[in-house]
């Protein structure tokens, strides 16, 4: 904890402003989403109808990303950043009061645009003023957004014992405070003069033949990181039968990010550099999934009861797994969010952050159906171990693919071999801003 606050204290005011920002962004996102859907079926609408609201709002955020960091490197971080925010000012106030299905979709997907303005908006703010400490800033920064998703949840169940309403409210007053601490205390940063236009700076990213390929490697960390809502709480429910072994997954992933992120980042940085770092973090996250592969087979589907010396011992290699999966994403999340302007453009961070995260998300659609379609016959075909196995293919495959590019010099500040649009551009923005 004093290696965090101390890290804490050496941040710029504005980084700072902005990791205290993204608490209360996930405090107040946490509030609601995690309850939505329970909301809305206490409200009568089916399971389909459900499922439609949530994957507009992911749509309508994840889909936009690019959109929304393009905007970023031309207007600037800070306005998006405050937009964002006071756009879930009126989502929220929405979800506390309507109950129709217009109203409720309309919601959600301004949700989702918030998201789309404010995300990509404060990375490339953050890359900006952390300088060459991004490493450390977004290990702080992920610390309180940890902290944000412990209290979020833990708050809107108490305010929920009242009413949904309340905590939509709730998390209406919460973003108002936050646009207004950005529009007030968040300064201004200088952007630069476009050089072209949107269509050229989106085609500028995809004809960066290395940053494409990091983004290859560097969605497996998306791949993998999903499975702490789909292949883990699903195991540990599965070998226990009890609701309460998958809410211990999520404590202990959520404790150890809070209690050792910074320390985990400083230990890398002291010893590799960023791409080693990276590489390093994806073969951990895999090797998570490496005793449930071992285990599954000797751990029978248990039926639905309560904590038994069985259950406890049976999750034992789960929680285990999900210690080693936390370490890994502790150690990968800062440092690819460090290496993207490297691989990108620092004068596109916004654009680059946003098809980052595009990639990552088409990648996610597409894997998570195939890893729970697998996670469902390897159970009836007896050979549970399987899907886990696949996983730790998967970080070893990422890792692969960043360590060849650490190799290669790729991930150097200025790499022997830039590809003819990107290296020149980026020169020249580092000489600029220096």
């Amino acid at each position: 904890m004093t290696s965090m606050l101390g890290s804490f204290r050496a941040l710029s005011v504005p980084a700072r402003l902005l990791v205290v920002n993204q608490f209360g962004i996930n405090a107040g996102f946490y509030l609601v989403l995690p309850f939505l859907a329970v909301y809305l079926g206490s409200l009568g609408y089916a399971a389909a109808t459900i499922g439609l609201v949530l994957a507009l709002r992911n749509l309508s955020q994840q889909g936009l990303f690019l959109v929304g960091g393009s905007a970023a490197d031309r207007i600037g971080p800070r306005p998006m950043i405050i937009a964002g925010c006071a756009l879930r000012v009126v989502a929220f106030g929405l979800l506390g009061l309507v109950q129709s299905l217009p109203g409720i979709v309309a919601a959600a997907v301004l949700t989702g645009l918030a998201g789309a303005a404010f995300n990509p908006a404060v990375r490339t703010y953050l890359t900006h003023e952390a300088g060459p400490r991004r490493a450390e800033v977004f290990a702080v920064f992920n610390v309180f957004a940890n902290a944000g998703m412990l209290v979020g949840p833990l708050l809107g169940a108490a305010l929920l014992a009242v009413d949904f309403r309340l905590t939509a409210l709730v998390a209406c007053a919460v973003f108002a405070a936050l646009t207004l601490a950005q529009l007030f205390a968040l300064p201004a940063r200088p952007v630069a003069p476009p050089e072209r236009g949107v269509l050229g700076s989106w085609g500028e990213a995809l004809a960066n033949r290395r940053f494409l390929v990091f983004a290859a490697g560097g969605a497996t960390y998306f791949v993998l990181y999903n499975q702490l809502y789909l292949a883990l709480p699903i195991e540990a429910r599965r070998v226990t039968g009890v609701e309460g072994a998958v809410a211990a997954v999520f404590v202990l992933s959520t404790v150890i990010g809070l209690l050792f992120q910074v320390r985990i980042v400083a230990w890398c940085r002291a010893r590799w550099s960023a791409g080693r770092s990276m590489a390093a973090g994806l073969v951990v996250m895999g090797a998570g999934f490496v005793p449930l592969a071992l285990a599954a087979p000797l751990s029978p589907t248990a039926p639905a009861g309560d904590w038994t010396p069985g259950a406890a011992l049976a999750v034992v290699p789960v929680l285990v797994g999900t210690a080693l999966f936390t370490v890994g994403m502790a150690v990968v999340d800062p440092f690819y969010m460090a290496l993207l302007p490297v691989v990108g453009s620092e004068r596109l961070a916004g654009t680059y952050y946003g098809l980052y995260y595009l990639v990552s998300a088409a990648a996610v659609a597409g894997t998570n159906p195939a890893t729970g379609a697998l996670l469902g016959w390897s159970g009836s075909a007896g050979v549970p171990w399987v899907p886990f196995a696949v996983l730790v293919a998967v970080g070893l495959a990422g890792a692969a693919v960043v360590a060849t590019l650490e190799r290669r010099g790729a991930l150097d500040e200025h790499p022997a071999r830039p590809g003819p649009q990107h290296g020149s551009s980026a020169r020249r923005t580092t000489e600029a801003e220096s």
